[in-house]
């Protein structure tokens, strides 16, 4: 099974999709999975994670229902307040919704550093871990330490870094943040998604040579059983096609056996996701 193991949808509301500004214009519009089948079928692939867009449970139940009109969706990684008193009521709630694997925090758009080892959130955490539910790490540069601490601080809870983190690909900014890699490859419990990278680039001249040190840096690190394929699609097209975001993977693949591709493709996804 062929997995996008990052993408969103979502009924595009301006206020509370303020995210998305006056320079992201092309995708100020609704995003569903009627909209993204076709793109799936000349890529050749068979399904879907899709990832919360908004901080709500309403947005969580969005994609459930979601999942239960479309085959498409082969899991849902919602959005919980991690922080809330009663977040383990609310994960045993989830817990009826087998489509749901995991749950996220847009922890780049909060300014406090330190947000991923607030004593609320790492006990959120936990709750993750005791429902064996995954948790998507979305951060910028000034989270780097506190994301290291927080896994360190969850050895049995199941991570999984967006994006490769978002390496400034546009100014070629690299050091720092292979460091940072290097240090997190090295929990074992922690998977990379090759994903989100056109936008992380210059958007009409990007070529496929920006990509390929910080692709091949995080596959060293990490390992080719623990990196996935991603597009964050619709974010991508704002720089390239959904054919462009696999055309960026493929070109760092050369060295892959055919079942390491297999496991790029989806297996590895399929594995963390409980697909």
């Amino acid at each position: 099974m062929r997995i996008d193991a990052h993408q969103h949808f979502w009924i595009f509301n301006a206020e509370r999709d303020a995210w998305i500004t006056d320079d992201m214009a092309a995708i100020q519009r609704n995003f569903l999975p009627t909209d993204l089948a076709p793109l799936l079928k000349e890529n050749g692939m068979d399904g879907v994670i899709a990832v919360q867009a908004s901080q709500s449970v309403e947005e969580t139940q969005f994609l459930v229902d979601l999942s239960t009109m479309y085959a498409m969706v082969k899991g849902v990684v919602g959005w919980v307040d991690l922080q809330a008193d009663d977040v383990e009521q609310q994960l045993e709630q989830f817990s009826q919704h087998r489509i749901i694997k995991g749950f996220r925090h847009v922890i780049e758009a909060e300014d406090d550093p330190d947000f991923l080892v607030r004593p609320a959130f790492l006990r959120g955490i936990a709750a993750l871990t005791k429902f064996k539910y995954t948790y998507d790490l979305l951060i910028r540069p000034r989270h780097y330490a506190s994301t290291l601490a927080c896994v360190a601080q969850h050895p049995n809870q199941k991570f999984v870094l967006d994006h490769m983190a978002k390496p400034n690909i546009r100014s070629g900014e690299f050091t720092a943040w292979a460091a940072f890699i290097e240090k997190l490859a090295a929990f074992p419990n922690v998977y990379c998604k090759v994903s989100g990278l056109l936008t992380e680039a210059h958007w009409s001249q990007w070529m496929l040579a920006d990509f390929k040190p910080y692709v091949q840096h995080a596959i060293a690190c990490f390992g080719k059983e623990r990196v996935m394929f991603g597009t964050d699609w619709p974010v991508c097209t704002l720089a390239g096609s959904y054919a462009d975001v696999v055309r960026v993977a493929t070109d760092n693949l050369s060295d892959f056996s055919a079942a390491e591709r297999d496991a790029f493709w989806g297996g590895n996804a399929a594995s963390f996701y409980n697909v």
